[in-house]
């Protein structure tokens, strides 16, 4: 067996253009859009690097929807256990969707609303502007779809707080004073 290489080194082929400057304004999870400030799926770009042909996306035109693998860019290291926004005391880190990870690499499946010349207009947004992309794929419904599959901790806390209870943006405490 050949031993792959200790370090590999990946680079953005785009980045985000969000309404989200601060972690705090977005929301958890694309879908969760309670508590953001308009209520709505943010819409949101994927701006390519200047030298990322276009012959590399141009057919994700038709596709509904597409997965963007990313950069955690402002994660400020990583703990073996976290405690998820939905409670239910510390978990491990690899059962949960912490931007505190080994290696920092998010995954968000969003609407892909448009295919332009240098850039992917999207919906469903949860990143934050500047965000780097590693790799782009197409949702394929046959593939990536696994309805009535159990979800862990998260089976236990939806029984106990109603299905999908995950919360919002965290608005920023005031000022004591």
């Amino acid at each position: 067996m050949h031993e792959p290489p200790s370090d590999f080194i990946c680079r953005p082929i785009a980045w985000v253009r969000s309404p989200y400057a601060r972690r705090i304004d977005a929301p958890h999870q694309a879908t969760v859009v309670a508590g953001t400030e308009t209520g709505d799926a943010a819409e949101a770009s994927i701006e390519f690097a200047a030298d990322f042909p276009a012959a590399a996306f141009r057919d994700l035109a038709g596709f509904e929807r597409i997965w963007l693998l990313f950069v955690f860019h402002r994660s400020e290291g990583w703990k073996p256990e976290v405690r998820p926004p939905r409670g239910g005391g510390k978990r491990s880190v690899l059962a949960t969707r912490s931007p505190h990870r080994p290696n920092a690499i998010g995954l968000s499946a969003v609407e892909l609303i448009g295919v332009d010349e240098r850039a992917l207009r999207v919906r469903g947004m949860d990143l934050l502007d500047g965000t780097p992309i590693l790799d782009i794929k197409p949702y394929v419904p046959y593939a990536d779809a696994f309805p009535g599959v159990r979800a862990g901790w998260i089976d236990a806390i939806d029984a106990a707080q109603g299905a999908h209870s995950a919360p919002g943006p965290r608005r920023p405490r005031k000022p004591a004073g």
